[in-house]
């Protein structure tokens, strides 16, 4: 029997990369204080809420209008894990 093509192995390395994506998110989202990223303000709150989503904290930074070090104390304050 042949062997997948690189095609093929494309594509299940694309859904493994999605599926990990997908967990990340779901513990994310379980792990983030929702009362903490609620309560700030408007823009801070749409960062830390992309950053549950996304984990990009170069973004989420610039959303909120702040440094990345700010941004990471936030991140941390609002329990937002760095899933790896």
């Amino acid at each position: 029997m042949p062997s997948p093509g690189p095609s093929a192995r494309k594509s299940r390395r694309l859904a493994e990369l999605l599926r990990l994506d997908r967990e990340a998110r779901e513990i994310r989202r379980e792990m983030a204080d929702w009362d903490f990223i609620r309560a700030q303000p408007p823009r801070v709150r749409a960062a830390l809420e992309y950053l549950v989503e996304d984990d990009d904290l170069y973004v989420a930074a610039r959303i909120a209008g702040l440094a990345i070090e700010e941004m990471n104390e936030l991140r941390i304050r609002a329990r937002i894990p760095k899933v790896i």
